[in-house]
């Protein structure tokens, strides 16, 4: 966990103050008009007292019970205009924290989100923006309220009775000591349990998205044991908090008591020797509880001022790091895009000193198909994440047009790429909203027509709600191939330039992946496109095949001339359809003119 860094927490709760200072203004004139009148009714037990009951001054009786009166309808009505002006504006501030917070994190490049877990930016985002209010919310005016009122209870008691107060300076300046040395300790407890909250919340998110594969394996016991080990270093963290701030309350409790031992044997000793009235005593009594709240107010605000701080600081962390908009700045723009991508001598490491990709060369025409093929973890994936530019190349270039895309902005070039994923993301929503996700304001018909190409209007037509069915979280409602055929309308209403077709029918039987054919040619057709398959059936028709073997390039060319190679691309063939087709092939014939012959009318 990263060092508490004050400044850095100190410059972002300027920010936040300078930002809501209008509200913050009112509420504390709100709360020092509010604290004021709490001295009326004190004060006026001295004339009460000394005046009304000890000279029998009646006249006095009902001007002190109108002061009491409306300084009691003041304290109501400053107390409900500042939760109304403060609190609400607290509530926007935490609002708009998270606004900035999510929308930086969306911009935050793909580096990131493979390195940290959902749950923790859930827990940024939603958990530590709540601290605000302890800032530009009563918590803030709440805390130089309390200041103030124990400083003019002070006052008064100085000039009840200097010598009584005097005496209980020496123990405020300790309790002030002890509150001190507590909040330093229970600050990197509160940032620590917005770290343990975070990885719970992420291990919790990833059970409860993962819940299929759990009940499969039949590994709920071993999710609760991870989560209860969570939970409990959670629990272990708040107990230390609660005893810490439990230890700052008594001891605020403890100091109340010494002020009031001290007040007894002082001030009766005043009262005896005639330097003090009765009525003197009783409102020495009451600044005494007016002085001895705020201070517990103090404690339990400060505390919750400190958590504050430490959310601040890790929300900062994160608003420090370049988004890849802020990378995006002094880059040339990118228009209109013909589709030509060239890779020149690229090589790629994820892991310093281990490369993924090596020396990678080739040329992909505008308009033309280029597949990917080999065993997993030959590169493949890579390659596409360079095309995608959610990452960039340790060496070499990766040109589109000419233009090498790590100089280029990177949302002109991504607004002409469409991709069609293996394990496709679909939100929780109709139909008709996941088609029309690359297309914000498509219209009903070119939804439709997106989805025949697809032939998603084949299982559509069957729910009872047509495009409006909801397909639940990640799509769970509807079978692979249906949320596959969903993904694949959604690239063709995008329109791309560049298509991305990443295991594009894995999930579709095969008729399934025969109704699709004809959508996916047409979706192919005048675009650049990248396909990696497994099943080399999809990808016969590519105007050029890529054999990747640990990160190089070992192959290329078309699938007739790989099979007259005789080389790795004919031995993942044959190693697929070898076998099957040993049936029908007779055993004079060449097998190289047969599997070219067999492409034909493949995608």
């Amino acid at each position: 966990m990263a060092k508490y860094d004050k400044a850095r927490a100190w410059k972002e709760a300027r920010q936040l103050i300078s930002e809501h200072k209008v509200s913050l203004t009112i509420g504390l004139t709100l709360m020092v008009v509010n604290r004021l009148s709490g001295f009326v009714l004190p004060l006026t037990s001295k004339y009460l007292i000394d005046d009304v009951i000890g000279k029998h001054r009646a006249d006095l009786l009902m001007p002190l019970a109108a002061a009491a009166a409306v300084a009691t309808l003041i304290q109501a009505a400053t107390s409900f205009s500042l939760a109304q002006v403060v609190s609400i504006a607290a509530q926007r501030a935490i609002t708009e924290m998270r606004k900035r917070v999510q929308a930086h994190v969306l911009s935050l490049p793909i580096s990131y989100f493979d390195s940290t877990k959902t749950g923790v930016l859930i827990s940024r985002i939603m958990t530590d923006a709540e601290g605000v209010r302890n800032l530009v919310g009563t918590g803030l005016i709440q805390l130089l309220g309390s200041f103030m009122t124990a400083l003019m209870a002070l006052g008064v008691l100085l000039y009840l009775n200097w010598k009584l107060t005097s005496a209980t300076l020496f123990v405020l300046v300790a309790f002030g000591g002890m509150m001190t040395i507590a909040f330093k300790r229970l600050r990197p407890l509160f940032r620590e349990r917005g770290a343990i909250n975070a990885e719970v919340t992420g291990r919790l998110t990833e059970t409860l998205g993962g819940i299929r594969l759990i009940k499969v394996y039949i590994a709920e016991p071993r999710e609760r044991l991870v989560f209860a080990r969570g939970t409990h270093k959670l629990f272990r963290n708040i107990a230390k908090t609660i005893t810490g701030t439990s230890a700052v309350g008594a001891g605020a409790a403890v100091i109340t008591g010494l002020i009031g031992v001290l007040m007894i044997i002082i001030g009766g000793r005043s009262i005896l020797n005639g330097t003090m009235t009765l009525g003197d005593f009783v409102t020495y009594a009451f600044c005494v509880g007016l002085m001895a709240v705020p201070l517990v107010q103090i404690a339990s605000i400060g505390t919750q001022v400190s958590e504050a701080f430490a959310g601040l600081d890790r929300i900062r962390e994160i608003r420090e790091m370049a988004t890849e908009t802020q990378a995006d700045a002094g880059k040339q723009a990118l228009r209109d895009v013909d589709g030509r991508v060239e890779f020149r001598d690229v090589s790629f490491e994820y892991v310093p000193g281990v490369e993924v990709l090596k020396h990678v060369s080739f040329d992909a025409p505008a308009g033309s198909t280029t597949a990917l093929v080999g065993a997993s973890g030959g590169g493949k994936s890579t390659l596409i994440g360079l095309v995608m530019a959610f990452n960039h190349p340790k060496d070499g270039r990766v040109l589109v047009d000419g233009h090498d895309i790590a100089n280029v902005r990177v949302r002109d070039y991504r607004s002409h790429v469409g991709v069609v994923m293996q394990d496709n993301f679909l939100f929780d929503g109709s139909i008709r909203e996941n088609i029309a996700f690359s297309k914000p304001g498509a219209t009903d018909a070119e939804v439709r027509e997106a989805a025949r190409i697809a032939n998603c209007d084949e299982f559509v037509d069957r729910f009872e709600q047509g495009y409006d069915t909801i397909v639940g979280e990640r799509g769970v409602k509807l079978s692979g191939g249906q949320r596959q055929r969903v993904a694949i309308a959604r690239a063709v209403l995008a329109d791309p330039r560049i298509l991305i077709l990443d295991e594009a029918t894995s999930s579709l039987d095969s008729e399934s992946e025969a109704l699709i054919r004809d959508g996916l040619r047409s979706l192919r057709r005048g675009r650049t496109t990248f396909v990696i398959a497994h099943r080399l059936s999809t990808i016969e028709s590519a105007d050029q095949i890529l054999v990747l073997e640990n990160g190089q390039i070992v192959e290329r060319g078309t699938h007739r001339e790989l099979i007259a190679l005789n080389g790795r691309y004919r031995q993942l063939y044959e190693k697929q359809y070898g076998a099957e087709r040993d049936k029908f092939i007779n055993p004079g014939e060449d097998f190289s003119r047969l599997a070219a012959t067999d492409a034909v009318g493949k995608i």
